[in-house]
């Protein structure tokens, strides 16, 4: 204890002074719906810090590394901003880690069907991968979770990585990088020109699944859902 602070409540009011000297949101100042809501996440890069949070808690390090092309500076000016606008909070990790992650909070999980929506309408505006397009495993998840149903934890294997997918979850991280911690309900492998194109909207996964380009394992109810229809 410091002059009759605990170091919970001094590290909350350093957190609240820090909030306070975040620049004042730019808006439309237009009394509608959608513009309040451009107001929050119209600005570049928001929705795409969304999109990796939507995988649980994330170090700043982390988020720089699987958004190639944001500069450090306007990544810590958007979370500064998000997390003053209520869609993410930021606490530190207990010792030995020691450092700070960013995560959603229930407004910012919110966004989820956002964020489905725009990545349908999305689609066809994928076409070929460009020589300059960056990629990661994990961007296809959001993708897959729109095409699968039921509940259950899906692991999915690519060439380019492996990610897992909480099918169904009303709460908490939708996706995770990396095998599923534990056992999953079902294994989808497949490659990545077959994931691409359920990406795209060209085949849906139930038809990758009978044409035997998506390879299903597991005795869960995704699995069992996928091989019986």
């Amino acid at each position: 204890m410091l002059l009759g602070f605990t170091k919970f409540e001094l590290g909350k009011s350093n957190d609240m002074s820090r909030l306070r000297r975040m620049s004042p949101r730019r808006s439309y100042d237009q009394y509608c719906s959608a513009a309040r809501a451009l107001d929050v996440v119209g600005d570049r890069w928001t929705l795409l810090i969304v999109r990796e949070l939507l995988a649980g808690a994330r170090r700043y390090t982390d988020l720089h590394a699987d958004l190639p092309g944001v500069s450090t500076d306007v990544l810590a000016s958007r979370l500064k901003d998000m997390e003053r606008d209520g869609l993410t909070t930021r606490r530190r990790l207990p010792p030995p880690g020691a450092a700070y992650v960013y995560e959603l909070t229930p407004r910012g999980r919110e966004l989820l069907p956002v964020l489905q929506a725009l990545g349908a309408w999305g689609q066809a505006e994928l076409g070929e991968r460009r020589p300059t397009d960056a990629v990661r495993a994990h961007w296809f998840a959001l993708p897959l979770l729109r095409a699968l149903e039921g509940e259950g934890l899906v692991e999915v294997r690519l060439e380019e990585g492996d990610f897992h997918l909480y099918v169904g979850a009303e709460d908490g991280p939708v996706y995770g990088d990396g095998p599923a911690q534990g056992e999953p309900d079902a294994v989808l492998v497949l490659d990545t020109a077959t994931c691409t194109s359920v990406g795209r909207g060209e085949v849906s996964v139930i038809d990758a699944v009978r044409d035997g380009r998506i390879t299903v394992s597991g005795d869960g109810t995704p699995a069992k859902a996928l091989r019986e229809a």
